[in-house]
């Protein structure tokens, strides 16, 4: 059974940086799709970004490429979210998620994994 957990959420002031982290545990084969995803209260679920850790490929929503960095510690089954420049309006529960195979769209539907979350606040 694949199970994730997330860590590295906090509070933190506008303009500064966190570093979510998401450890899969469980999984077979090494070549699959991990995907971050955010919920803000009231508002639906948005997704992030996603990695293909295979081969290390990377694809950002389009809202916060400059912003937001993935990448991956395959040695530690572990798959970072990096995020500069935060804003308040990044203020959500963050959520790393995984399917086995090859990314497609980074919807929720596609992925069966989930994370508990993690919250990241930000203040003005």
């Amino acid at each position: 059974q694949v199970q994730l957990v997330e860590s590295g959420g906090g509070s933190v002031q506008a303009g500064g940086s966190l570093t979510l982290s998401c450890t899969v545990f469980g999984y077979t084969d090494s070549d699959n799709c991990v995907g971050w995803f955010r919920q803000a209260p009231g508002k639906e679920q948005q997704g992030v970004g996603q990695i293909q850790t295979g081969v290390g490929s990377v694809y950002y929503a389009d809202f916060e490429k400059d912003r937001f960095t993935i990448s991956q510690d395959s040695a530690k089954n572990t798959v970072h979210l990096q995020m500069n420049m935060l804003k308040p309006e990044d203020t959500a529960m963050y959520y790393c998620a995984f399917q086995y195979g090859s990314c497609r769209a980074l919807r929720p539907s596609f992925f069966r994994y989930w994370g508990p979350g993690t919250q990241v606040t930000v203040s003005s």
